[in-house]
C-alpha cells in the first residue's frame, strides 16, 4: 500500500494499526475485552509516564481457565503515511501474557501491564527489542511483594495470536511466559537461544499455551 492508498483509505483520526490488533482478537474472542487506560492516567503521546497505550484482558477457557493481556503501544497504533514503508509496525511488536487465578489478584492482574510498561521503557530507552526466545531475570518475584517462585521471563510467539500485517508493517505478539528460579538460573548458565527453546519445549508438554501460573515451583 502507497502512502497516496492509505490517505485515500484512512483519516487522520483512525487508528489504523490500534484497529488492525483489534480485527485478529475479535476473531479469536466473541467477547468485549476489559480495557485499561495508560496505569498513570494519559497517554505517552500527550506526556504520560506509561510508554503502553493500553492493555485489553479477556478471559479464556482454552487448555484452563485463564485470562489474556494484550498491550496497545509497542506498534504504531495511531495514522501515520510514512509508515506504509517500513518492514514493521514501530517496533514490530505487542505484548501478551496469559495467566492463572492467583489468589491475591482479587480483580485483573494488571501487575503484568505494568510489568509490560517497564519492558517498554528499557526497549524506548536502550533502542533494543524483544524477539522470540529472549530471556529477562526479574531480580525477584515478577509480581511485587508476592511469595512466588517466578523469578523472570522468556518470550514466545503467541500461540494464538502470532504475527499479523497491517498497513504499517509487521506486528508479532510476543507472550510473556513467567519462569521459575531454578528456570532462570538455568538460562543463566547456558545463555543462548537454544537452551531457551528446549526450556519452552518442555514446558509445552504439560502447559502448550505457556499460560504463566504464580503458584507453579521447580
Amino acid at each position: 500500500m502507497t502512502a497516496e492508498e492509505y490517505q485515500n483509505i484512512y483519516k487522520e483520526d483512525d487508528a489504523v494499526g490500534w484497529l488492525a490488533i483489534d480485527e485478529v482478537v475479535d476473531q479469536l474472542y466473541k467477547q468485549e475485552p476489559r480495557h485499561y487506560p495508560p496505569l498513570c492516567g494519559l497517554h505517552y503521546m500527550a506526556g504520560g509516564t506509561d510508554p503502553i497505550d493500553g492493555a485489553s484482558v479477556y478471559d479464556s477457557e482454552q487448555q484452563t481457565f485463564h485470562r489474556h493481556i494484550i498491550s496497545y503501544g509497542m506498534s504504531e497504533l495511531y495514522y501515520n503515511p510514512e509508515s506504509t514503508e517500513n518492514e514493521f509496525s514501530k517496533w514490530g511488536f505487542e505484548f501478551t501474557m496469559r495467566i492463572a487465578p492467583f489468589e491475591d489478584d482479587k480483580t485483573d492482574p494488571l501487575w503484568a501491564v505494568a510489568v509490560m510498561n517497564n519492558l517498554a521503557r528499557y526497549v524506548l530507552q536502550s533502542g533494543k527489542w524483544f524477539e522470540p526466545y529472549h530471556f529477562v531475570p526479574a531480580n525477584g518475584p515478577i509480581r511485587l511483594d508476592t511469595d512466588t517462585d517466578i523469578t523472570g521471563l522468556v518470550f514466545v510467539l503467541d500461540p494464538e495470536l502470532g504475527k499479523i500485517a497491517t498497513p504499517h508493517g509487521e506486528v508479532s505478539f510476543l507472550q510473556m511466559v513467567g519462569i521459575t528460579s531454578a528456570e532462570v538460573e538455568r538460562l543463566k548458565a547456558n545463555p543462548g537461544i537454544e537452551e531457551t527453546k528446549k526450556l519452552i519445549e518442555e514446558l509445552k508438554k504439560d502447559n502448550p499455551l505457556l499460560i504463566t501460573d504464580l503458584n507453579r515451583k521447580g
